[in-house]
């Protein structure tokens, strides 16, 4: 049985890997593309709660549904409704009412994260989805309850 030549297989791996790489390009613009994150928003801790705000992309005149949730756990739901000024002056939405706060009590003293995900209708509005607003908000509390940023 005769064998391929090493110059053919070279050409065919070659050819494999540069499909691959085409392919999962493609992927990763479609993604982008079709299904763009529809929130933008940030968080921080206060001495008493967690506060940010969170704009629909798609309809940023919209006051968005937003979850907080603290080690894993749900801890509340509210609307972005809060004057936020920097929001609107940033650019990222037509006015001011964009903010959230979430007042935090009650946690044992250490290290927690929290998370704020904004709601999403899909499937017409027959379910929800989330979306992670920024990144994970790591906070200590103290032994008085108060809530203070990790030094880093």
């Amino acid at each position: 049985m005769k064998t391929p030549s090493t110059s053919l297989v070279h050409v065919l791996v070659g050819k494999s890997i540069a499909e691959t790489l085409l392919v999962g390009a493609l992927a990763v613009f479609t993604f982008m593309t079709v299904l763009p994150p529809y929130f933008h928003g940030w968080g921080e801790v206060t001495e008493t709660s967690i506060s940010g705000w969170a704009v629909n992309n798609a309809a940023p005149w919209d006051r968005v549904e937003v979850q907080l949730f603290i080690d894993g756990q749900f801890i509340a739901q509210n609307v972005a409704n809060k004057s936020r000024p920097d929001v609107l002056a940033a650019g990222w939405s037509k006015d001011e009412w964009h903010g959230y706060m979430f007042p935090v009590s009650a946690l044992s003293t250490g290290r927690h994260e929290a998370r704020v995900y904004a709601l999403h209708d899909s499937g017409k509005g027959t379910r929800k989805s989330l979306q992670l607003l920024g990144k994970p908000i790591p906070f200590l509390v103290d032994p008085n309850g108060k809530l203070a940023a990790p030094r880093p």
